[in-house]
């Protein structure tokens, strides 16, 4: 009887002193008012910016522990606008984001790497319309109080996720090359 409760003691010590290491992934969260995803095509030749307006992320990140961490991302693509009238009413279309049958577009990482000084290059599968490309993201993270603020940029080909299709699969009327931008601000990010 003592050894069993000496065992039970030491296997209670241990798991508290496991879950006191682990990271506190929980309390991490996306502040949507101070985050922004943002895109820029060319249309003959112009750039046209917009915004996806509904994203969320689901961070599980430790600086100390890149191995286990992850992130995800879900964008709505139903959100997207350029601020104008007739092409946002166009963009849910089955031809460019075919919202119906792929209403969100998702990230999900499958390694972290840090380059040092809050860089970091975050690996992972973009999926887009039922289209997923392999993708590295560089992302730089500053801290400003209780708030962790991630940056990035990285360009994707439109074609490659069908995102134009039929007559605007025409690279001539639309770039294929579309600059994506974020900012995203996070709480519950242990010191970087």
């Amino acid at each position: 009887m003592i050894l069993s409760t000496t065992l039970t003691r030491a296997a209670l010590v241990s798991a508290a002193a496991l879950l006191a290491a682990a990271p506190v992934f929980a309390q991490q969260a996306l502040v949507p008012a101070q985050s922004q995803i943002t895109f820029v095509s060319k249309q003959m030749g112009v750039p046209v910016e917009g915004q996806f307006r509904k994203f969320d992320a689901q961070v599980s990140f430790d600086p100390a522990q890149l191995a286990a961490s992850k992130i995800a991302f879900t964008v709505d693509t139903g959100s997207a606008t350029v601020g104008v009238k007739e092409s946002d009413a166009e963009l849910p279309k089955a031809t460019w984001f075919n919202v119906p049958k792929f209403p969100q577009a998702t990230f999900q990482s499958t390694a972290i790497k840090s380059l040092g000084g809050g860089k970091y290059e975050v690996a992972g599968k973009l999926s887009i319309k039922g289209n997923a490309q392999d993708l590295t993201v560089p992302v730089a993270m500053t801290q400003s109080g209780a708030t962790t603020t991630a940056t990035g940029a990285f360009a994707i080909k439109r074609l490659a996720f069908k995102i134009g299709e039929n007559e605007w699969a025409d690279t001539s009327m639309v770039a294929d090359d579309v600059q994506v931008k974020f900012k995203l601000a996070l709480t519950g990010i242990g010191k970087i």
